[in-house]
């Protein structure tokens, strides 16, 4: 398999994992708005800490961002993943951000 191959791999898989994210995420926030704290909502919770504790392992770098930067030099904050390049720059920023805001949703009414 050539770079060219490789990095595309990386960049499938690095998709397919921010869209698995994304799922995750986005439940959370309906189960948080709903107000249907099922395990599922726990379970993303995991999951999500799982992911924060990878970022912080790795010096805040996805470990395959780190396996993609072996197959190009690109500059471009995208070059890992098919994502705009100003997404691929925000999505720790955007997604700490929701996470932050379904766990104060989640603690007010798991609270009253």
């Amino acid at each position: 398999m050539n770079t060219r191959s490789k990095l595309i791999l990386v960049k499938i898989i690095h998709t397919a994992i921010w869209l698995f994210f994304n799922v995750v995420i986005f439940y959370m926030l309906y189960a948080a708005l709903t107000d249907k704290l099922d395990r599922w909502l726990w379970i993303g919770f995991g999951l999500v800490f799982l992911e924060g504790l990878t970022l912080v392992l790795f010096k805040f770098y996805c470990p395959l961002t780190l396996v993609a930067r072996k197959y190009s030099d690109s500059g471009m904050d995208n070059f890992d993943i098919y994502l705009p390049n100003w997404l691929a720059r925000n999505t720790k920023r955007i997604y700490t951000s929701l996470v932050v805001f379904i766990l104060v949703i989640t603690l007010y009414r798991a609270l009253t």
